[in-house]
């Protein structure tokens, strides 16, 4: 589960609620990074970093470079800055790391960072953040960025869901039942359909995944549910779709090209003149809407 979720780089959104909170799987897949020898940036906005950093062995901690907008959001504690940045200036500032191989960053929470940047410049910040960048040093190029947003979905109206959600390379949405959590994954690939699926799974104490099944419950192709199906036929100005009714009077209508039997068989079965080519024959065949006058129309005059 957790190699899928990190395969590629770009945005993974976190979605958890009152019911499910996302901090751990969070945690857990920074575990993950940081013992695979990536570099992990962390900026932590809702909890402290001794908070978070809590339940990490030496070997995780040791790899995580943490950004704390916690204890001073709006840098209060700068005042030689004229317009102080905040927050977007940490973003932009992680923008220009200078880190070799495969980098992660992980956002606690993106709901925090809705609140305080207007949502067209963080969604501008998050494309910035999830594109490698090259050091001017050496030009060395970043292999991967993995971006790991938290979202509490509950915060927002739809809007900025949709908008992040368009933005991310991979959704995760966090449910379940008693003690057993449950991940619905819908994976974005370039050029390829997006694939769902749903695990079981809990956390242990050290942030460690304990899957339930072996296997995902559910994996299929999956049409984008952000992506509005448009129905080909709402705009045609004749109906496609007929009634029983219509149906039955189609059947039973008789096209004009449509030969009787006489025809056919005179068609199939020519008769041959004197001079050895088929002779010539007309046929009448009058339809329903001819009139026809079973009188003689020269019958008053002298011929």
């Amino acid at each position: 589960m957790l190699d899928s979720l990190l395969a590629v780089g770009g945005l993974v959104l976190l979605r958890d609620s009152v019911e499910w909170e996302g901090r751990s799987l969070l945690k857990a897949l920074i575990k993950k990074s940081a013992l695979r020898g990536e570099q992990v940036h962390v900026l932590g906005c809702e909890v402290s970093e001794e908070e978070f950093r809590e339940g990490f062995g030496s070997d995780v901690n040791s790899r995580l470079v943490y950004h704390d907008l916690f204890r001073d959001p709006l840098n209060w504690s700068k005042p030689g800055e004229a317009v102080p940045e905040g927050p977007l200036k940490a973003l932009r500032s992680m923008c220009k790391r200078t880190d070799h191989g495969s980098v992660t960053i992980a956002l606690d929470s993106l709901s925090w960072l809705l609140c305080h940047i207007p949502c067209v410049t963080l969604c501008q910040a998050l494309h910035a953040l999830s594109q490698p960048n090259v050091d001017p040093g050496d030009n060395s190029l970043i292999e991967q960025v993995h971006v790991l947003g938290l979202l509490h979905e509950e915060l927002h109206g739809p809007g900025p869901l949709g908008a992040l959600n368009t933005l991310a390379h991979t959704e995760v949405i966090l449910s379940g039942k008693m003690d057993q959590t449950s991940a619905s994954i819908l994976c974005r690939r370039p050029q390829q359909r997006a694939v769902y699926q749903t695990w079981r799974f809990s956390i242990l104490p050290d942030f460690s995944l304990d899957l339930h099944e072996g296997l995902p419950l559910r994996s299929e192709l999956h049409s984008d549910p952000h992506t509005t199906q448009v129905d080909p036929a709402t705009r045609l100005t004749f109906n496609l779709h007929l009634s029983k009714k219509e149906r039955e009077a189609r059947d039973s209508l008789t096209l004009p090209f449509q030969f009787s039997s006489e025809k056919q068989q005179a068609l199939l079965h020519p008769v041959l003149g004197q001079t050895g080519q088929t002779a010539g024959r007309i046929f009448y065949e009058p339809d329903a809407f001819d009139d026809v006058d079973q009188e003689d129309p020269d019958d008053d005059l002298d011929i």
